[in-house]
C-alpha cells in the first residue's frame, strides 16, 4: 500500500492549548510504517485499556505508528503505560457530557473528524458502545475497521437501541474480535462470518510477591463484578479463619452499598475496599487467594493476571471466560455462577490447604503461557496484516473487498490457547 497524499498536519484544538505545545507529524508516503488507531472510552484502570497498551507496544516495536483515541477528558489520569511516542488523542466527551442520543452524535462527529486528520490504515475499537460509534464514524472511509467485543452484551444493561444498532452495523466491520469461543454465540450468522477469537494477553507485572493471608477481588465496584456475593461468601468462612482478610480493589458506583454490606455482616475488621491500586498489578503483591465473583464477563483480565503470577483462584463459571481459562481442580476452582455457598466452600478449601494453593497456583502459571503477550500480540499483527491486503470503504459489500474473513478462522488468526486534545505521550 502506498500513500500519495501530501504530508498532513495534526494539531490540538483545545481552547487551553498554546501553539508551542502542539505537535505535528507527516503521514508516511510508503508502505511502512502503517498507521493504526485504537479507539477506547477512556484511559483508566480497565482491562481493555491494559490490553490496548500491550498491543500498542508490540506494534510500535514492529515499526508501526500507533495512535490511541479516547473520549475522556484531557486532564483525566492515564493508568496504564503506553509506549513513548504514542499520541493520546482525548476528545473530551465522557459519559454525561451531553444527553444520551446527543452524546452519541457528538462522539461520532468528533471521532470522524479525528480520523480524517489521522488518516489511519486500520482502526481498532474496543467495547460495545464504542464499537457502534466507530462503525458509524467509519462509514464511507477507506481505512479497515476491527471491532473488539470485551464484555457480554447479552448480560450487560443497555438501551435496546444499542443492541439494534450493533446488530445492524457489525457486518460492516472488516473483522470482529471476540475473546472466547463461547462468546461467538452472541453474534448472528452474518456477523459470525466476520468473527474470530483472540484471547486476552496475560502476564503478571514484574513485581516481587509475598503471598499473605488475603483473599483478593479486583474490578470496578458495580453489579457486574458481584462483590456483594463475594462479601457474602467471605462472611461464611471468616469466623473459622480469623487470620484471613478480604481486600476488594477498585472503584465504582457500588462502593457505598458494599461498605454498608461489610458493616452489616460485622466484617469491618477483616474486609476492606482500598480503591484502585497505586500501580498496575499492585494488588498482586500480597494476595494469597484470588476470587472472581462476576455475574458475567468477556474474558477477565484480572483472573489471567492472577494465574500468570501463580496465584490460586476460585471463580464463578460465568459467561464468558472462566471455564475456558480454568480446568477446575487442576488450574483453579470453578463453581456455578451466582452460587455463594459454592464460592465460600471453594475459598475455604484454598485458605485451609497451603499445599493445594501451591499446586493450583503453579499449574495456573504454567497454563497461562498459552496467553503470553508475545503470542497474542502476534495474532493481532497477523489479523492487521491480512486486512491490509486489499482496500475499500467501510460499508461496502464485503464480497467486493477481498475480505480475509472468508478464510477459515484458524488460518486467519487462530483461536488463541466537545474539543479534541492531543498529547504526545512520554
Amino acid at each position: 500500500m502506498t500513500r500519495t497524499a501530501p504530508a498532513a498536519r495534526r494539531w490540538c484544538r483545545s481552547r487551553c492549548c498554546r501553539q508551542s505545545q502542539c505537535w505535528e507529524r507527516p503521514i508516511s508516503t510508503s508502505s511502512e510504517p502503517r498507521s493504526i488507531v485504537f479507539v477506547l472510552a477512556g484511559l483508566g484502570a480497565g482491562g481493555a485499556e491494559r490490553v490496548v497498551s500491550l498491543i500498542a507496544a508490540a506494534l510500535v516495536r514492529g515499526g508501526d505508528e500507533v495512535t490511541v483515541v479516547s473520549f475522556d477528558r484531557p486532564a483525566d489520569p492515564v493508568f496504564h503505560a503506553f509506549p513513548v511516542g504514542v499520541p493520546l488523542v482525548r476528545l473530551g466527551l465522557p459519559p454525561g457530557a451531553a444527553p444520551g442520543p446527543l452524546l452519541v452524535a457528538r462522539r461520532v462527529v468528533a471521532l470522524r473528524g479525528a480520523l480524517s486528520e489521522l488518516r489511519p490504515d486500520v482502526v481498532v475499537s474496543f467495547l460495545t458502545k464504542i464499537n457502534v460509534v466507530a462503525l458509524l464514524a467509519s462509514l464511507g472511509r477507506r481505512h479497515r475497521l476491527i471491532v473488539s467485543e470485551r464484555n457480554n452484551p447479552r448480560a450487560q444493561p443497555a438501551n435496546r437501541g444499542w443492541g439494534m444498532m450493533l446488530r445492524a452495523l457489525l457486518p460492516r466491520a472488516d473483522a470482529i474480535v471476540m475473546q472466547t469461543r463461547a462468546s461467538l454465540s452472541l453474534l448472528d450468522a452474518r456477523a459470525r462470518r466476520r468473527a474470530l477469537v483472540i484471547a486476552n494477553p496475560m502476564a503478571a507485572p514484574a513485581r516481587e510477591r509475598r503471598p499473605g493471608r488475603t483473599i483478593v477481588g479486583v474490578g470496578r465496584l458495580d453489579r457486574q463484578k458481584g462483590f456483594d456475593l463475594l462479601i457474602d461468601a467471605f462472611a461464611r468462612l471468616a469466623p473459622a479463619h480469623p487470620d484471613w482478610k478480604l481486600v476488594i480493589w477498585g472503584e465504582g458506583p457500588e462502593r457505598a452499598a458494599l461498605e454498608a454490606r461489610i458493616a452489616a455482616l460485622g466484617l469491618g475488621e477483616c474486609a476492606t475496599l482500598p480503591g484502585n491500586s497505586a500501580v498496575p498489578g499492585g494488588w498482586l503483591d500480597q494476595v494469597g487467594v484470588f476470587a472472581l465473583s462476576s455475574r458475567y464477563e468477556g474474558m477477565p483480565n484480572v483472573l489471567g493476571e492472577a494465574m500468570a503470577a501463580g496465584v490460586p483462584a476460585a471463580a464463578f463459571a460465568c459467561a464468558f471466560g472462566p471455564d475456558e481459562m480454568i480446568v477446575s481442580g487442576e488450574t483453579g476452582l470453578l463453581v456455578p455462577a451466582g452460587d455463594v455457598a459454592g464460592l465460600a466452600a471453594a475459598l475455604e478449601m484454598l485458605v485451609a490447604d497451603a499445599a493445594l494453593r501451591e499446586r493450583l497456583g503453579a499449574a495456573a502459571q504454567a497454563a497461562s503461557a498459552r496467553y503470553a503477550p508475545t503470542a497474542i500480540t502476534a495474532e493481532w499483527r497477523a489479523l492487521i496484516d491480512s486486512l491490509l491486503g486489499a482496500r475499500g470503504s467501510v460499508g461496502e459489500p464485503k464480497s467486493e473487498r477481498g475480505s480475509p474473513a472468508a478464510e477459515p478462522l484458524d488460518r486467519l488468526v487462530g483461536v488463541a490457547a466537545g474539543e479534541a486534545a492531543v498529547a504526545q505521550h512520554g
